[in-house]
């Protein structure tokens, strides 16, 4: 008799878009009061939804996220781990460390709309410390100024010649940047060189 083959762990068997880049991103880290850091935050679920705002089963994905759908560029609401981005006047990105598809597609039931998981899509670079923000001006065109955009913003934009959602989360700087996943390593490799003069002392 054949001996059974136990097939293995996929999940296990997964790597990151940036993978490759992981000891790079952490030998660029600049410490002090010029101070950034990159990192790769791989693998977090990301669900697209679309949906009529004004809909009964908005307020139902409303109610299954414990957050409400916010309704503005660049605006997003947060309940626990997950926060909800606004892409569009009926989309949304979905952000979590779990899985969201299932109970979100329950919320939606048989009404119009789509529920689907773009985890595969994009990944996340997570970039921080006082000299992020100026990393990120040397090629992003949006006015990063706290006057114009602070913790909890996130919309769509370029860094370099990638195309991102960026989205910040605090006031260290912290920002994540979402990439295409095919794009990831061009991103990052670009990152690492923008952060490479804040070693040195600033030019007066």
């Amino acid at each position: 008799m054949a001996e059974r083959t136990i097939p293995p762990n996929v999940t296990a068997l997964r790597i990151s878009p940036l993978a490759g880049l992981a000891e790079r991103m952490r030998a660029a880290a600049v410490t002090g009061a010029r101070g950034v850091t990159l990192r790769e935050l791989p693998f977090l679920g990301m669900v697209n939804v679309r949906v009529d705002p004004a809909s009964q089963a908005a307020g139902r994905i409303e109610t299954a996220l414990g957050a409400t759908l916010p309704h503005r560029c660049g605006d997003t609401t947060a309940s626990g781990p997950r926060t909800v981005v606004w892409l569009g006047p009926d989309e949304w990105l979905v952000l979590s460390p779990s899985d969201e598809t299932a109970a979100l597609r329950e919320a939606l039931g048989p009404d119009p709309g789509s529920v689907v998981d773009v985890s595969a899509n994009r990944t996340t670079l997570e970039l921080s410390g006082p000299s992020a923000r100026q990393v990120l001006e040397k090629g992003c065109p949006l006015d990063l100024h706290p006057r114009a955009f602070g913790p909890g913003r996130a919309v769509s934009t370029t860094v370099g010649p990638v195309a991102v959602l960026l989205w910040q989360t605090d006031d260290a700087p912290t920002y994540r940047l979402l990439p295409r996943s095919s794009y990831a390593d061009y991103l990052g490799r670009w990152v690492i060189d923008a952060m490479s003069e804040f070693r040195g002392p600033e030019v007066p």
